[in-house]
């Protein structure tokens, strides 16, 4: 198979999961997180074959991770599941290799840190997409997923749990949106990233103003 047709066969295999799957991590992110990946790796000289296939497969095991409520790490779940499908379209194994370690290394909290261009380009691509406006959206479009309420900063972050009433798009801001700028590995993406949080850091800010009432 033709890099043309295994790359349209990525997207159509990704699109099936993530559309049945949660919002927060569906096909629109996923679309989000091509476009930024093709623009940073254009930058960055990186090979644009891997970084669109990875780009694509990066979350398929969301919905997984989702449903076992954080019981499974949808980076390396992601990594076999992707070379299960690419070896099975007959892609070349130093590129199924290359793919996979995008996809098991992209993740912010994850334990294999990205040792490619390519790899280095994904993990900024997807964490972008977490920042802004975009990333206010979908850290509230998460927490409505899980059943949490509005705003908790009244409570210290380590009282509350994951996939509770209290994972509260602020208790994301503390533990991992405020600290996406300084982790982002290149330069493309730490240039994006600056006004992101700028944006981001504002908004909750305001928000706790106003639950408090004082704006």
């Amino acid at each position: 198979m033709d890099i043309k047709a295994l790359t349209a066969a990525a997207e159509r295999h990704a699109r099936a999961i993530l559309d049945a799957g949660p919002g927060s991590h569906g096909w629109d992110h996923t679309e989000r997180v091509v476009a930024l990946a093709r623009h940073i790796g254009e930058r960055e000289g990186a090979d644009l074959t891997v970084i669109e296939l990875a780009a694509l497969l990066h979350d398929i095991a969301r919905p997984e991770e989702s449903a076992a409520r954080g019981g499974v790490d949808h980076a390396r779940r992601g990594a076999q599941m992707a070379a299960e499908f690419l070896s099975g379209l007959g892609a070349e194994p130093r590129l199924v290799e290359a793919v996979c370690h995008c996809i098991e290394s992209h993740r912010f909290r994850g334990s294999v840190a990205p040792q490619t261009p390519e790899a280095r380009v994904l993990f900024d691509a997807d964490k972008l997409d977490s920042l802004g406006a975009v990333g206010i959206g979908r850290a509230f479009l998460f927490a409505g997923e899980v059943g949490a309420r509005l705003h908790n900063e009244e409570l210290e972050i380590a009282e509350t749990d994951a996939y509770s009433r209290e994972d509260t798009a602020w208790r994301e801001f503390r533990l991992k949106l405020s600290r996406i700028k300084g982790r982002l590995l290149t330069a493309e993406g730490r240039r994006l990233a600056a006004g992101r949080h700028r944006f981001m850091s504002a908004f909750f800010r305001r928000l706790s103003l106003e639950v408090r009432g004082e704006v």
